[in-house]
């Protein structure tokens, strides 16, 4: 983990992650819970609102032992059909359900299987922030998507394919926002690969992502 104290300047960092063949141990990693509210700076203070999950070790072993930073992947949600993005054709739901080996509910037919999740790109946060001294370890997901209303208490599934960077202090919070910000076209940069896709890093986990409650 970086040092607390507040980044200086550093070189440029790039803008992809993460091997062009596609994920690589330990990814993909697994997530999923109800949709919390967090600490409520997301889109007041930052501009970016995130959705939250609980950090349970019991529910998600593996997040006692990963570093505390900011990773990217994709993001399902259970969206209820009351929600202005229920049926959102900018997901890529569909294509993942077509790409996945027998997941047809009919393997004589063409057409994919529906599922109720949406799946978009996301990038996520684990750790304490240190900007703000958080206390309490936190996971907090910023969905690449604009949403017409939240989705508090929605399920939601995460497919974890790479880490971005670790976590740091910032001397000011247009530091910390212009660092989110290229977190994120680090996550659409790097996701844009063929390897990348959900189908394509692990059928089982793309599997996993869309399949009914």
């Amino acid at each position: 983990m970086s040092s607390s104290s507040p980044s200086e300047a550093a070189p440029p960092r790039p803008e992809v992650v993460g091997p062009d063949a596609g994920p690589e141990a330990p990814y993909p990693l697994k997530m999923e819970g109800k949709v919390i509210s967090g600490f409520g700076r997301g889109s007041k203070e930052l501009g970016i609102p995130t959705a939250n999950l609980p950090v349970d070790a019991t529910v998600t072993p593996w997040i006692e032992d990963v570093k505390s930073g900011v990773y990217f992947g994709y993001a399902a949600i259970d969206l209820p059909t009351s929600h202005p993005n229920a049926n959102d054709t900018s997901s890529c739901t569909d294509t993942i359900t077509k790409n996945i080996p027998n997941s047809n509910s009919n393997p004589h037919s063409s057409e994919p299987s529906s599922s109720s999740f949406a799946v978009f790109p996301m990038v996520m946060s684990i750790g304490y922030n240190p900007f703000y001294k958080n206390t309490v370890r936190s996971a907090e997901v910023h969905v690449l998507h604009r949403f017409a209303a939240d989705f508090y208490g929605s399920h939601m599934r995460l497919l974890l394919l790479g880490f971005v960077r670790e976590e740091k202090d910032y001397k000011s919070l247009d530091a910390l926002i212009d660092d989110i910000n290229f977190d994120c076209r680090v996550a659409r940069t790097s996701l844009a690969r063929d390897a990348w896709s959900p189908a394509a890093a692990s059928p089982g986990a793309a599997e996993w992502l869309v399949a009914p409650l």
